[in-house]
């Protein structure tokens, strides 16, 4: 079992917050969103493994046991083309838990009137598979939102 953390700073939401229907459905996977704090930071990994996809406002971490995680920091902020973000790590490195991926600044986000909120799904997983007790607390990078599997 492994414990998912946290990637920015602010306040854990359910994913059904999110304001984009695919993630909010839990489409992509179960998960969390986080409604980020501050401004210039550095996103980390949630886990241990290895970075399989990497974009300046995505990545997605593999562990040993095989669970994606994905991190999707904003909404819609692909079309920002990387400006903003500047990634700290390459594509298919070994990454630590806790380790700083790409940095980014999420308010800059909100002023080019686009949702900083940040999005963390495990990915292939049925809806309603992650539970954080977290939900409505403030984190700070690095905090354990849920254990992955989770318990049965």
């Amino acid at each position: 079992m492994s414990e998912v953390l946290a990637p920015v700073a602010g306040r854990v939401r359910p994913l059904s917050e999110a304001p984009d229907p695919v993630f909010a459905a839990e489409m992509v996977g179960s998960g969390v969103a986080i409604e980020p704090t501050g401004g210039r930071a550095d996103a980390v990994s949630p886990v241990a493994g290895t970075v399989v996809k990497l974009h300046p406002h995505a990545y997605v971490v593999v562990t040993d046991d095989g669970a994606g995680i994905l991190v999707h920091l904003g909404i819609d902020t692909v079309r920002l083309g990387g400006a903003g973000f500047e990634l700290l790590v390459e594509e298919k490195s070994r990454v630590e838990a806790g380790q700083p991926v790409t940095s980014w600044d999420p308010e800059d986000v909100a002023g080019r009137d686009l949702s900083p909120m940040v999005l963390l799904c495990v990915l292939d997983t049925k809806p309603g598979a992650v539970s954080s007790g977290a939900v409505g607390e403030d984190v700070a990078p690095g905090d354990v939102l849920f254990r992955w599997p989770a318990e049965a």
